[in-house]
C-alpha cells in the first residue's frame, strides 16, 4: 500500500514537520525518510539536545532540519501572521507564549509554506495537536468539522472506519459530513468507496434514536455525494457479509460489501477498530483526520517507530 505513495512523494517532493524532535521514534522514522530520499524533515526542538538525543539513540538525522522555537530568525513574521489569524483573541504576548510551543509553532510552520504537513503527538495528547490545526489551519470550505479515520489493513484488504478518535456525539449533519469525507479518503488509498451507515438495527428492523439519527444522516449524505454509494442503516454483518445482506437487505448497493464503516458515535468507533485490529488481525493506521486545509495528523502515544514511518508516508501524501 504504501509503495504507491512513497514513489509519489519521491517524484513530488513534500516536508514534514515532526513536533517532537526528540523522542527516538520521531528520530528513527525522520532517518529512514531522509536517507530513503522520501521526505525533508524538520524536527522541531533545542538544537543540541535533539543532535544529543540522535546520538544517544543511534539515529543518523544529519539530513534533517532543526528548528528551536525559541531561537527562530522569523518568529516575528510568525506572530504576526498568528495575530491576524487569531483575530483578536490573542494578544502579541500570547501568541508568542504560545509559539514556544512545538505544536503551535510547527502548525504555524505550514501555515506559512515553511513545510507542507506535520506530524505530532507522540507525546502531546490528540487535543493539544488538533487544537492549533483547528485555530489556524481550520476547515476546508464547505466542511463544518474535522473528522478521523482508520485505515484497517489485513493482507491485501483495506477498509476505512470513522470516526474513531474526534467526534464524541456527532449529529445527523456532521455524520453525513463524516460518511462523505471518509469517502474521499478510501479513494485516496485506491479504493472504490461503499460507505454503510452502521447502526443496531438494518432497514428499519430495530427502533431508537439512534435508529432515527443514522437514517436520516444516510439521506443527508446521499443528497451531499450523489455520485458515491452510501446505505443505512446497516448493522455490521449486513454490511460486511454477502449472505447476511442477502437476506436483510438485498436490493442495497452496499450491503455485504462495504468497505467504509460510518459509527453513530466515538464509543462504537474507538471500540470497533479496536476489536478488528486486536481480534481480527487488522493493522490499524490513523487516525487520519479529515476535513482541514492542510495535512495534520495525531499519533498515538503509544506508537511505535514503523506507524511513525507509515503516518508520515500517508500524511505528506495527503498534502
Amino acid at each position: 500500500m504504501l509503495a504507491k505513495f512513497e514513489k509519489q512523494l519521491r517524484d513530488n517532493r513534500r516536508t514534514i514537520v515532526f513536533t517532537e524532535g526528540n523522542d527516538y521514534r520521531i528520530q528513527e522514522s525522520a532517518e529512514r525518510l531522509t536517507r530513503s530520499d522520501i521526505l525533508d524533515v524538520i524536527l522541531l526542538g533545542n538544537i543540541e539536545e535533539v543532535k544529543a538525543s540522535a546520538v544517544k539513540n543511534n539515529c543518523d538525522i544529519s539530513r534533517c532540519t532543526i528548528i528551536d522555537p525559541l531561537d527562530y530568525d522569523e518568529i516575528d513574521a510568525m506572530v504576526a501572521e498568528m495575530v491576524a489569524l487569531r483575530k483578536g483573541k490573542m494578544t502579541d504576548e500570547q501568541v508568542r507564549k504560545a509559539l514556544e510551543g512545538a505544536n503551535y509553532f510547527g502548525t504555524m510552520l505550514v501555515k506559512m509554506g515553511k513545510a507542507d504537513c506535520l506530524l505530532g503527538g507522540a507525546t502531546y495528547s490528540t487535543a493539544d495537536t488538533v487544537r492549533p490545526a483547528l485555530q489556524l489551519i481550520k476547515t476546508k470550505p464547505g466542511n463544518k468539522i474535522v473528522s478521523s479515520s482508520f485505515v484497517m489493513v489485513k493482507g491485501d484488504e483495506i477498509l476505512l472506519m470513522s470516526d474513531c478518535s474526534i467526534n464524541i456525539y456527532p449529529n445527523e449533519e456532521e455524520l453525513a459530513e463524516i460518511a462523505v469525507e471518509s469517502a474521499k479518503t478510501a479513494k485516496i488509498f485506491g479504493l472504490e468507496p461503499k460507505v454503510a451507515m452502521l447502526s443496531y438495527s438494518t432497514m428499519g428492523s430495530g427502533k431508537g434514536d439512534t435508529v432515527t439519527k443514522m437514517v436520516n444522516a444516510t439521506a443527508i449524505a446521499k443528497e451531499m455525494a450523489p455520485d458515491v454509494d452510501i446505505d443505512g442503516e446497516l448493522q455490521f454483518d449486513a454490511a460486511i457479509s454477502p449472505v447476511v445482506a442477502g437476506i436483510k437487505c438485498p436490493d442495497s448497493p452496499v450491503a455485504g460489501k462495504a468497505n467504509v464503516f460510518v459509527f453513530p458515535d466515538i464509543n462504537a468507533g474507538n471500540i470497533g477498530y479496536k476489536i478488528a485490529a486486536r481480534l481480527g488481525g487488522y493493522e490499524a493506521i490513523g487516525p487520519i483526520l479529515q476535513g482541514m486545509n492542510a495535512p495534520i495528523n495525531d499519533l498515538s502515544r503509544g506508537c511505535n517507530a514503523e506507524e511513525v514511518y507509515k503516518m508520515s508516508i500517508i500524511t505528506a501524501a495527503l498534502s
